[in-house]
């Protein structure tokens, strides 16, 4: 994959795959360049002898093909970039993935569209799971929350064309001053 971004959509997918009901993305950059993706969510979680060995691209729980290289992927590019992947997961409650990386690394990718994979996540799964995000660097930070899109939209489906274009615009706004319009 080119960006983080769209290892976040693959990622993100998993938890989507996983039925939660809320999936948690954070992207945070600290002052010394270090950045965090964590995406977390409520979901059928990974039984202890799937999670010694997911980060294989041997494992996956998918029928349809006999390789799973989202998570594979996003390890290697965090060790690249002098970061670190981890996981936990509760079989029943909910898995947890940290990937860090020094965006001061000429092998760190670039963050890339996130207000795009936010936006194509809430639309692709209208009805649920919720989706949070919250950015944070040392320039601001801004949380988006589906639950209050939702409350405020009554009963109008995130699906709808003029909602995505909606979204996409406001969280376009809101990220490109954290993360100063530079894909990192």
């Amino acid at each position: 994959m080119r960006d983080l971004s769209l290892h976040i959509l693959d990622l993100a997918q998993n938890s989507v795959r996983a039925e939660a009901k809320l999936v948690s993305l954070s992207v945070l950059l600290d002052e010394k360049g270090m950045l965090s993706i964590i995406i977390e969510d409520d979901g059928s979680g990974m039984s202890e002898e799937l999670l010694s060995r997911v980060q294989s691209p041997f494992a996956t729980t998918r029928t349809t093909r006999k390789v799973g290289l989202g998570i594979p992927m996003m390890a290697e590019n965090c060790r690249l970039a002098g970061g670190n992947l981890s996981l936990e997961s509760t079989l029943g409650k909910g898995t947890k993935l940290t990937a860090t990386m020094d965006t001061k690394s000429i092998d760190c990718l670039p963050l890339g569209d996130l207000a795009g994979t936010v936006t194509t996540l809430v639309s692709a799964n209208p009805e649920k799971p919720d989706f949070l995000l919250h950015c944070q660097s040392p320039r601001g930070e801004m949380q988006f929350d589906t639950r209050e899109i939702r409350a405020a939209l009554q009963g109008v489906s995130l699906g709808e064309p003029e909602i995505a274009a909606w979204m996409m615009e406001s969280l376009q706004e809101e990220i490109q001053p954290i993360f100063g319009g530079v894909t990192l």
